[in-house]
């Protein structure tokens, strides 16, 4: 028994000492815990006091913690910290470690400086943190660049560009270029009207100075400082053989047509090539000019022969466009043979001439392929799109110089070739398809107005109108349903003024019934374009619904009421001539508007937008009763046009009701 007691004695002495070593064991680890805590969260002001007092209860707590009789080590003498040894002088803070910035801590200290007992090496780890991050702003100020808000170039004024080194040399040497070109010219123009030497010799001493101009400014342009002189040289040498090459042709005939423009070619080739290897727009430019102002000059007059020697110089500068975007040589080139050749149309005259209309058409021809060329390559070239744009204009303006049948000719086959390139415009990209085809229905709508006229003019128009609306819809482009607005409108106005006028509503008299044919065709057409065009701009996004938008849909729907009163007055007259026609055609206008409303209302249960047009069509129909039908009318008529109105009115009213009381 006494055994028995003493062995269970000893267990439950082992079961206590175990126990106190547990909670000595979860004591330690509350006070790591603590440490590590005070560690991710520095005090960089710390007076040295609170940094001795902290490094005294660590080793006060460890020793709490070894009073278990069972734990067999003993936790060894530890150095006292240089603190401790050596306290500091009462000094404040501030003098004693100059204040430091919040250093952002990483998630977890360093295991050298987390040991729990030593206070000294928190600061120590405290210290390398800061040190870390002075390393940090150093690199920061070394190597980032600080935000400076963005501030825009000074501008310059035409004095101070004209102040700076050398711009008064490059200013006179261009000057210098163009005198003397000009004073070439003006040389073969004397020597020409008094004699002087003889033709051969002239084209011989123009063709040895440009060669000679060329020469001195290739020789110039090998130092850097004469590069200025030897550009406006060779500008000016570039020109003189072109202008004596345009002589020896036109003035002198020495050469054919073919080849005088060959050597015009070469010539404008060479000196764009030679541009383009020293690499100035500026010297490209003048080659161009050089070559188109004089030329007038040589040819005396604009002629079609100067319009060949400037297309001559349109095209030896396509070379230069592919290859450098020079917008200036693209304008520079271009524009001049559109210029010459409405100047020659214009100086030909009425009747017009087979050699102007050629030249008119390879104007438009070469600006068109050339502009294809240089935006198939750069789609964004503005250049070559205005070109493109105006390209048709020579063309157009010749025909209108020429007879009929001519100018169909011409305005008709300038109108397909834009159109063909505008249906392969999904090929193209940019705005060429789009430029081209509204360059073509222009074309398309000359060659109308040029081969009808009478009623027929406005009809075609109207129709070309709708027909575009539903090319439109099928091709999904907006060029067409814009050019179809823009045939609507001119054969509607046209229609307004000769075909039904408003008079054909008021005024009473005898009309021939082809005339009556023709406005009855008009209205019709006028009806279908009203409907398809709001239609098909809904169908594409550019309209709204009728109850978001009604401005539009009102202004289609006048004219629809319009185009549907002609054609029933227009069709009435011609079964019933005279004033009996005219009394009916109003009365069934106002039974037909009434009886469309009817409809309208009945399918617009459903549908705001039927509904909206159904209630507009009724106070129409109103309107006409109250401010026409009353004045206008008399007899049966007045009488049967407001008992059919009223009557449909009820009918309407009653049946719309009884929809509306149902869903």
């Amino acid at each position: 028994m006494l055994i028995a007691m003493t062995t269970d004695g000893d267990v439950l002495l082992r079961l206590a000492g175990e126990i106190d070593d547990l909670g000595a064991r979860l004591a330690r680890v509350g006070t790591e815990l603590r440490t590590v805590q005070s560690a991710a969260e520095p005090k960089h002001e710390e007076a040295p006091e609170q940094a001795d007092q902290s490094a005294q209860e660590t080793p006060q707590a460890e020793q709490a913690q070894q009073q278990v009789p069972q734990q067999a080590e003993q936790p060894e003498a530890q150095p006292q910290p240089e603190a401790q040894q050596q306290p500091a002088p009462q000094v404040p803070p501030q003098a004693q470690q100059p204040p430091q910035p919040q250093v952002p801590q990483q998630p977890y200290p360093h295991p050298q400086y987390q040991h729990p007992q030593h206070a000294h090496y928190q600061q120590q780890y405290q210290q390398a943190q800061y040190a870390q991050w002075q390393q940090q702003q150093q690199y920061r100020q070394q190597y980032q660049q600080p935000y400076r808000p963005y501030q825009p170039a000074p501008k310059v004024s035409l004095a101070e560009k004209l102040g700076k080194e050398g711009a008064g040399s490059r200013l006179l040497a261009w000057i210098g270029g163009a005198v003397t070109l000009l004073g070439i010219v003006l040389f073969l123009v004397l020597a020409i009207q008094r004699g002087w030497f003889g033709p051969l010799p002239r084209v011989i001493g123009g063709a040895v100075l440009g060669a000679a101009l060329v020469g001195i400014g290739l020789r110039l342009h090998r130092t850097p400082a004469g590069r200025t002189g030897a550009f406006a040289l060779a500008a000016t040498g570039i020109g003189a053989l072109y202008l004596d090459a345009i002589a020896a042709t036109t003035m002198y005939e020495y050469l054919p047509a073919y080849a005088g423009l060959a050597l015009g070619l070469l010539i404008a080739v060479g000196g764009l090539l030679l541009a383009v290897r020293w690499k100035s727009s500026l010297l490209a430019t003048a080659v161009v000019l050089g070559c188109v102002v004089c030329a007038p000059i040589i040819t005396q007059g604009f002629t079609a022969q100067l319009v060949a020697f400037l297309l001559v110089v349109q095209v030896a500068s396509t070379p230069v466009q592919l290859r450098q975007s020079w917008p200036s040589v693209a304008v520079a080139a271009g524009i001049p043979p559109l210029v010459a050749s409405v100047f020659s149309t214009a100086f030909t005259g009425l009747g017009g001439s087979t050699a102007n209309t050629a030249a008119a058409l390879a104007v438009g021809g070469v600006g068109l392929a050339l502009a294809l060329i240089v935006t198939a390559k750069r789609p964004g070239d503005a250049a070559a799109l205005v070109l493109l744009a105006f390209a048709p204009a020579p063309s157009l303006i010749a025909a209108l110089f020429l007879p009929k049948t001519p100018a169909v000719v011409v305005t008709a086959s300038v109108a397909l070739v834009l159109l063909a390139v505008w249906a392969v415009g999904k090929w193209l990209d940019g705005w060429t398809g789009e430029l081209a085809g509204a360059a073509g229905l222009v074309a398309a709508l000359q060659t109308t107005m040029t081969l009808f006229d009478g009623s027929a003019r406005s009809a075609i128009l109207i129709g070309e109108g709708v027909l575009l609306a539903l090319v439109a819809l099928w091709t999904k482009k907006h060029v067409a349903l814009f050019g179809g607005l823009g045939f609507a409108v001119i054969g509607g106005m046209i229609a307004l003024v000769f075909d039904v006028p408003l008079t054909l509503f008021f005024l009473i008299r005898n009309r021939p019934d082809a005339d009556l044919a023709a406005a009855f065709l008009v209205a019709l057409a006028i009806l279908a374009v009203s409907i398809t065009l709001p239609w098909v701009a809904h169908r594409l996004g550019l309209f709204k619904a009728a109850a978001e938008n009604v401005v539009p849909w009102l202004f289609a729907g006048v004219c629809g009421l319009y185009g549907a009163g002609a054609m029933v007055l227009c069709g009435a007259m011609l079964v019933v001539p005279g004033r009996s026609g005219f009394l009916v055609g109003h009365v069934v206008i106002t039974v037909s508007w009434t009886v469309a409303a009817l409809v309208l209302l009945v399918r617009g249960i459903s549908a705001v937008n039927l509904r909206v047009i159904g209630f507009v069509l009724v106070g129409a129909a109103v309107l006409k009763l109250v401010l026409f039908d009353l004045a206008a009318l008399d007899g049966l008529a007045r009488v049967a046009a407001f008992l059919i109105a009223g009557l449909v009115l009820l009918g309407a009213g009653s049946r719309y009701a009884k929809l509306v009381a149902s869903r």
